[in-house]
Formats: structure tokens, sequence, C-alpha cells
């Protein structure tokens, strides 16, 4: 990768680009190309291998089937695996979240390995189905505004001693598990359940990839007016008595 381009990966849109998560892609490329940064886009289908020279790597939602169906070609693959150890980017949402983690319990009821790339573990949640708007405080760590999403799972995902949680909520139930903790990370991978889809409400995730893949501490402005105004609708929404 040289300063100016980027290679970003968009995972098994065939099966996980559920809830409009595609979104995210659209718009990390558009604050890529604002900074006049060169984007190569690449869309892998689940008949084909994973690239291992990406930048940035995209994982979006997906039915239980279709989760199933990316976690067993992705191990046998190996390619996403191999990616992170080269110091790649992994950004997944919802059922893309689940699969990079230890394991989750899959559409026949059995638990399925996921990837080991997170260290979480998911379940299947007894209670009410999590649904809703969410709005949440992003781990300080990472320096960006709150999170503003939108939740639609059955699934509770337990995080382990070297994740930390992506963010923790102010209103939603995030990872399902009553404790506020919505996603988890570590140094170059991510995972939330938050559809939106995430980047169109929240741009400065996008920016903190950006800033990972080309590792620099900032990047030039741009204009933000039309994602405030879609932040500013949503938390409102968020925070208004049932």
């Amino acid at each position: 990768m040289s300063q100016n381009s980027l290679r970003v990966v968009w995972v098994y849109p065939d099966l996980l680009s559920t809830y409009g998560d595609q979104g995210n892609v659209l718009v990390l490329e558009r604050r890529a190309h604002q900074r006049r940064l060169d984007v190569q886009r690449l869309d892998v289908r689940s008949d084909q291998q994973i690239p291992t020279s990406g930048d940035i790597y995209l994982i979006g939602g997906g039915e239980d089937r279709p989760q199933r169906l990316a976690a067993e070609r992705l191990r046998r693959d190996g390619g996403l695996n191999r990616a992170v150890a080269n110091g790649a980017i992994v950004f997944s949402v919802c059922a893309g979240y689940q699969i990079l983690g230890h394991e989750f319990i899959n559409d026949l009821g059995q638990r399925e390995q996921g990837l080991g790339l997170l260290d979480v573990y998911s379940t299947r949640g007894e209670g009410e189905r999590c649904v809703g708007d969410v709005l949440g405080d992003i781990d300080p760590q990472l320096g960006l505004p709150p999170l503003t999403g939108f939740e639609n799972h059955q699934g509770v995902t337990h995080l382990g001693p070297s994740a930390r949680p992506f963010a923790r909520v102010r209103f939603g139930n995030g990872n399902g598990t009553g404790d506020g903790t919505e996603g988890a990370f570590n140094e170059t991978v991510f995972g939330t359940y938050m559809h939106g889809p995430v980047m169109a409400r929240n741009p400065h995730i996008a920016d903190l990839l950006l800033k990972l893949a080309l590792d620099v501490n900032a990047l030039p402005p741009v204009d933000d007016r039309w994602y405030d105004a879609l932040r500013n609708e949503r938390i409102a929404a968020a925070t208004q008595p049932a």
C-alpha cells in the first residue's frame, strides 16, 4: 500500500449484506475519495478466495443459514486470518461480528466454530429479540463521538479477557449480556451489532479505519453536514420515551 492508496475488501456480499450493511463500503469509499485517496474495492463472493493483501476488510450481517455457510467457507479459506496476521484492519457487523469470535450458535442449534479473531463467543438469547435504536459511548481509547445505530439480533455475545467493548450503551441492548457492553475490538479487529448502516450514522468510524490503515494520526477535514443531520435525527429518536 502506498501512502495514498487503499485496498478495501467487501467480504461475501452474497451471504452477508443484510440491513443495508453494504452502505459501510460506500461510506468508507466516499470518505477516502474526499481525502483524494485512491481506493481499490474488491467485492469477494463466497465462491471466491479471500485475498490476503487487503488493507481494510468489511463484513456485514446475515441470516442464520448464510452465516453458517460464511463461517464454514472462511474457515476453509483461511485468507482473512492470514490478512489479519499481516496487519489488515477488519470491521464486522452482527452475524459477521459473531463469526469473528470463537463460536456462535448456528441455524441448526449447534455450536459453530468462528475464526477466533476476536476474543468473544456468542450464544442464543432466551428473552425478547434485541431490536431498536441504540445510543452509546465508544471506548475513549478510540477518540470517537457517541455511537448511534440500529440493532436487530437474538444473539448474546460475551467478551473474553483480551477483547475490549467497542462501546457502552446508554439506550439499547448492545451485546445482550445486560452489562451495557456493545461490540468488541482489539488492535486491528472490530465488531458491532449496529446496523444503520453504522458508518452512515457514524462516519468517524470510517475515518478511524482509514487512519489505522494509513498509519496516520489525522485526516484532512471534510464536509460532515449530511452525516451530522442524520446523526442528530437518529440520536433524538433513540432518546425519545417509548
